[in-house]
């Protein structure tokens, strides 16, 4: 009988780790690696890239879970090639040629001309390759059946698009956006309006929220380190909200803060602020306009 291999001794250990996702593995296959290097008993990440797309994945583990919606929230940042002439059944190079149509003839004006009525508040359809849901059952599951449902357009917002460069039939694009942004229906959506059908060759994701990718942070530079070496790397657990305004715990509260129980606090309203007792970092809370300090998400690290 083959005895069983040994079971990891899962720690209770906090951060975030800006992973640089790899091409060809999914955003939880990826999750799920860097948990098993730290060997964390919790961990998140912070929205889901494609196995085809690559780039910034922030994963959070243990307490700065309780941050992760911050991040999957926040503005992202993409480079990406939109490849011209023909579209896909998914958008991207993984699909079946679905319609081609020939290029027309590109230059820099018409492009920036084009890409320039993306920028702002716009409406757009989800696609069918997409993790959203009809009755419990995400869209992709029927969209591989062949069936196709229709999608209800919805508002986002394309803080700016720069036009990196481009060939008689490829751009490439770097664009800023609000969450709920698939790029690949942006892509498509561009290459209609220069007159052709479109679809990625490339996406990189290269920011999240505050953070920006570090191009070294990959699993395999995580494999080749040992665990304190890994542990240098996490930011702290509050990381995804370090930007909030951060104010110091009435004297004598901090122990009452940690058990969720509110105190007299004589500050102006706030309606999020990290907390800390000297340098560590208590959680988030509110400050309303009665001067009452309420916990919100309280760290136990």
């Amino acid at each position: 009988m083959k005895s069983s291999s040994p079971k990891i001794q899962r720690r209770h250990i906090s951060g975030v780790f800006l992973l640089n996702k790899p091409l060809g593995i999914s955003s939880n296959a990826a999750l799920q690696k860097v948990r098993w290097l730290y060997r964390a008993q919790k961990a998140g990440h912070t929205g889901a890239l494609d196995p085809l797309a690559s780039g910034l994945l922030p994963i959070c583990l243990g307490e700065a879970t309780k941050f992760s919606h911050y991040l999957l929230d926040s503005t992202k940042r993409y480079q990406t090639t939109v490849f011209l002439g023909h579209s896909t059944t998914t958008g991207d190079v993984e699909g079946e040629v679905l319609l081609e149509k020939p290029v027309p003839e590109l230059n820099e004006e018409l492009i920036q001309e084009i890409i320039a009525k993306f920028v702002g508040e716009i409406q757009q359809v989800p696609p069918m390759y997409s993790a959203l849901k009809k009755e419990g059952r995400p869209l992709y599951e029927l969209a591989r059946k062949g069936i196709e449902i229709e999608r209800e357009a919805r508002p986002i917002t394309i803080y700016a698009i720069e036009l990196l460069s481009f060939t008689e039939n490829s751009i490439t694009l770097d664009v800023t956006c609000s969450k709920g942004t698939y790029i690949r229906v942006l892509g498509e959506d561009i290459a209609k309006a220069l007159g052709t059908y479109g679809h990625l060759t490339y996406l990189h994701r290269i920011q999240t929220g505050h953070f920006d990718l570090i191009p070294s942070y990959t699993i395999e530079y995580l494999e080749s380190l040992t665990e304190a070496e890994r542990e240098a790397l996490l930011l702290p657990a509050y990381a995804p909200v370090q930007h909030f305004p951060q104010i110091q715990a009435p004297e004598g509260r901090a122990e009452y803060f940690s058990r969720g129980m509110e105190s007299n606090l004589d500050h102006p309203a706030e309606p999020q602020v990290l907390v800390f007792d000297g340098e560590k970092c208590l959680g988030l809370a509110e400050i309303t306009d009665k001067k009452r300090l309420v916990p919100k998400r309280v760290l136990n690290l």
